[in-house]
C-alpha cells in the first residue's frame, strides 16, 4: 500500500510530462526556400488560374455573397482574408490576408516563406496554420504550379486589411500542431497528357475530397471517400455533399463526359443574365461553380477521367433534407 502512492505519483508526473510535450512543442518544420519566383505574364496566369478555378483560394480569403447561388466572389476583397463563418469550427478561424500588403498582408513574406505555407502549414513565424487550409493536399502541388501560384499572389493589389488573430479553442489549438510536414523532395508536374495521372492531380489540389467525404470527427471516414454526405453547417443554412463515386444508383456513374461538364459549367447560364439568384433552402450549395464553371475543358475532362476509376460507392445523399426539390442545383 506504502508503494501505491509513489506509483500514481509517477503516472502523474509521465502524464504531465506528456502533456507538456504536445502543449509547448512546435510544428514540424524546414527553412524556408532561399528562392524569388519569376514572374513572366505566363506564370502570373497560371497563377491567377490556380488561385480562382483549380484550389478556390477566394473560397477563404475572399468575401462572398451567401445570399446568391454558388455564393459569388466580391473581387475587390480578393485575397484580404476573413473570418471562417462555419458554425463547427473550434473557435475564430481567420483565414489571413494573403495580398502583398507590407502591414496587413504578406508582403513582407519571402517566396519561400509563402511556398513553406501552402505547401507545408507553417507562417512566417513558424506557427502552424489551422488545418482548414488543405495544406495536407497542397503539398502535392508541383514546384512550377506552386511557384506559379506565388507569383500571382506578388502581384495581386495590396490591400490594407487588418484581421484579428485567429483563436483556437483547446485541445485542437494543440493537436493542430502535428498536422505541418516539412517537403524535402522536388515535386514534379504530372503529365498533362495522361489524362488519369492529371486528373488525379487536380482533384487533389482541388481538394474535392475535402467537401465529398463525410468528416463526423476531426478526421474523415475514409470508407466513404468521395462518397458526399459531408454536413455543412453555414450562416445561410445546411447543406449536405453529392456523391461523386462512379456508383450507378446514388454517384455519377451514368454520367457521361458531357454532362460532367455541362454540369460544372451551370453557372454561365448565370452569368450570361443577371448574375447567380438568390438562394432559397433548396437550391444552397457549397459547390463553387463560379470557379469549376471557368475551367479548361480539357481539365473537367481529366478530372472525370480520375473520379470514374474511383470505387463506386452505393451512399444515397440528401442535399436538402426534407426540403421539396427543383431541377436546379
Amino acid at each position: 500500500m506504502r508503494i501505491l502512492p509513489r506509483i500514481f505519483g509517477v503516472i502523474i508526473v509521465i502524464g504531465l510530462a506528456v502533456f507538456a510535450y504536445f502543449y509547448f512543442r512546435s510544428p514540424a518544420m524546414a527553412a524556408p526556400a532561399n528562392i524569388t519566383v519569376d514572374k513572366s505574364p505566363e506564370r502570373v496566369a497560371r497563377g491567377k488560374y490556380i488561385f480562382t478555378r483549380i484550389s478556390y483560394c477566394d473560397d477563404c480569403h475572399s468575401e462572398q455573397d451567401f445570399s446568391r447561388l454558388a455564393r459569388p466572389v466580391d473581387e475587390s476583397t480578393r485575397g484580404y482574408g476573413k473570418l471562417m463563418a462555419d458554425k463547427d469550427m473550434p473557435g475564430q478561424i481567420y483565414a489571413p490576408n494573403i495580398t502583398p500588403d507590407m502591414e496587413t498582408g504578406i508582403g513582407s513574406w519571402t517566396d519561400g516563406e509563402k511556398i513553406r505555407a501552402i505547401r507545408e502549414g507553417v507562417d512566417k513565424n513558424g506557427r502552424a496554420l489551422f488545418p482548414v487550409m488543405p495544406y495536407s493536399y497542397y503539398r502535392y502541388m508541383s514546384d512550377e504550379d506552386v511557384q506559379a501560384l506565388v507569383a500571382y499572389l506578388d502581384t495581386m493589389p495590396a490591400i490594407k486589411h487588418q484581421l484579428p488573430p485567429t483563436k483556437v479553442n483547446f485541445p485542437d489549438s494543440m493537436w493542430m500542431k502535428g498536422a505541418p510536414r516539412p517537403e524535402s523532395e522536388p515535386v514534379k508536374s504530372p503529365d498533362r497528357n495522361n489524362k488519369l495521372q492529371y486528373g488525379e492531380y487536380l482533384a487533389t489540389i482541388s481538394h474535392c475530397e475535402v467537401c465529398h467525404t463525410p468528416h463526423p470527427g476531426l478526421k474523415e471516414d475514409v470508407s466513404l471517400r468521395f462518397a458526399g454526405g459531408r454536413h455543412f453547417i453555414t450562416p445561410a443554412g445546411d447543406v449536405y455533399s453529392a456523391n461523386i463515386t462512379p456508383d450507378k444508383a446514388t454517384g455519377i456513374g451514368d454520367w457521361d463526359v458531357e454532362r460532367f461538364k455541362t454540369r460544372l459549367k451551370v453557372y454561365l447560364q448565370y452569368e450570361a443574365k443577371d448574375g447567380p439568384p438568390k438562394i432559397g433552402p433548396d437550391r444552397f450549395t457549397m459547390m463553387p461553380y463560379q470557379a469549376y464553371a471557368h475551367m479548361d475543358d480539357y481539365d473537367m475532362e481529366a478530372l472525370f477521367t480520375y473520379l470514374m476509376t474511383r470505387t463506386p460507392i452505393n451512399h444515397k445523399v440528401d442535399a436538402h433534407p426534407g426540403v421539396p426539390k427543383r431541377n436546379e442545383p
